[in-house]
């Protein structure tokens, strides 16, 4: 919460609070330090006007080194407006969005430029932290960005946010277990279940790689079944449509964590040790973003070998899964000293080529449309047309300004997925989400 302003005080006060008593100065005195003072003010005025400003980007630590090789280029490339400082946040996207809802909250004008998580948008912008972004550059944005991106950013109908990257879960697998017992690629939940269990039989890797544990990565599983079975959590109007398509959702979790599929570790599992598991040749089958194609390449080529992709699988017949849609948006804080210079930033950090040094280096999934049809990308990103297709057909995580206590109530119910009971899962999940819409917490 904000705190309010202190009573306005009638001059400086001692240790015990009492008033000080000043003595009269002599008016020629008075003067020579009015003028003092004023010369102090012009030089500090002159200063600041001259040479770039600093913008202080907050943003979670981009290993790759790509966020920092454009920060400096836009700087470069800005002729003396601006420069660009990162503050990396933590690796936890929690801990990052407690860091920023802090320094927010509390009026900090040292922040100018902040990476928001996706989910954050409509709990940011309901709290007036962060600024609407320009007109101009709402246009740009639109008419290059895919729809996917463009909604994570928008809160009642305004744009809120500028993605600079977007993140969907594909499946991964070994294609030389699938010869193993004759199939093609699975191409729904219920077949991939059925390969797993033949794989089995045979003694051969069979685990089902997701993210298990009790953590964002849980909501993020059971939401894309559940908008991939053509249903909702939250509505636009802020309203619980919790339905049957909860209950599908629940019950395909429900027979992973109790199929000969289950990694024994999956109540833990995260997307760093599901990927682990995978490139370490203990799985047939992997629910993972892009980062794991390289990472199996550098760590163990005998499965990259045997690596192959395809959509995340189909929970309803006839209906094309929707995934919830992962990554970053870029806003300018409410509080910001400088937001034209930080929304030209912006703009400079989310151009195509600084795109697609983020895909290649960082593994991060591009926002614009064109990047996925340039030949040379394609070659170093051969999933394109699959990410590409799941940011038109998308899945978003509710959109409420309670979001951060809606997935704890989900993470809680559905944890452990061995426990889940579908047949109750539902009602438990609409009492607890309608309780989670009411709460004013921001932490």
């Amino acid at each position: 919460m904000q705190r309010r302003g202190s009573r306005r005080r009638s001059g400086p006060r001692d240790s015990a609070g009492s008033v000080f008593r000043r003595r009269p100065r002599p008016r020629a005195l008075g003067l020579a330090a009015a003028a003092a003072a004023a010369l102090v003010l012009a030089a500090c005025g002159s200063s600041s006007s001259k040479g770039p400003v600093t913008l202080n980007w907050y943003v979670f630590p981009e290993p790759s080194g790509s966020f920092a090789a454009a920060a400096q280029s836009c700087s470069k490339g800005s002729n003396g407006a601006y420069n660009i400082k990162i503050n990396f946040l933590s690796t936890s996207s929690d801990q990052q969005r407690v860091s920023l809802v802090r320094r927010l909250a509390a009026n900090d004008s040292s922040i100018d430029i902040l990476a928001m998580d996706v989910d954050w948008t409509a709990e940011f912008a309901a709290a007036k932290w962060i600024r609407p972004v320009p007109s101009g550059l709402v246009t740009q944005i639109k008419s290059v960005d895919l729809p996917g991106p463009v909604t994570t950013a928008t809160y009642e109908g305004a744009l809120y946010g500028v993605p600079i990257n977007s993140n969907t879960q594909l499946l991964w697998y070994r294609k030389d277990l699938l010869a193993k017992i004759n199939q093609p690629v699975p191409t729904t939940w219920a077949q991939m279940f059925a390969d797993s269990e033949k794989l089995a039989k045979l003694g051969q890797p069979r685990y089902i790689e997701v993210q298990g544990a009790q953590y964002e990565g849980l909501t993020v599983w059971f939401n894309s079944l559940v908008n991939s079975a053509g249903g909702q959590i939250v509505s636009g109007h802020n309203q619980v449509v919790i339905n049957h398509a909860a209950e599908t959702a629940a019950s395909i979790m429900h027979e992973l964590a109790t199929g000969p599929g289950a990694d024994p570790s999956l109540n833990v599992t995260q997307e760093g040790q599901a990927d682990t598991a995978f490139d370490q040749g203990h799985a047939a089958f992997e629910l993972n973003y892009p980062f794991v194609w390289a990472s199996a390449q550098a760590t163990n080529p005998t499965v990259a070998k045997q690596m192959g992709y395809a959509a995340f699988p189909q929970v309803a017949a006839g209906l094309p899964p929707r995934v919830s849609i992962g990554g970053y948006n870029l806003a300018v804080s409410t509080h910001a000293s400088h937001p034209q210079q930080a929304f030209d930033a912006i703009s400079c950090l989310t151009q195509q080529q600084n795109e697609i040094t983020y895909a290649t280096k960082g593994g991060l999934a591009p926002v614009r449309g064109a990047v996925y049809h340039i030949p040379s990308f394609i070659k170093l990103y051969p999933f394109a047309a699959l990410i590409e297709k799941q940011l038109q057909t998308y899945g978003i995580r509710p959109q409420t300004p309670a979001y951060a206590d809606v997935t704890l109530a989900i993470q809680k119910t559905l944890s452990p997925t061995s426990n889940i009971d579908p047949s109750s899962v539902v009602s438990s999940l609409r009492s607890k989400i309608k309780a989670s819409l009411t709460s004013s917490a921001l932490l």
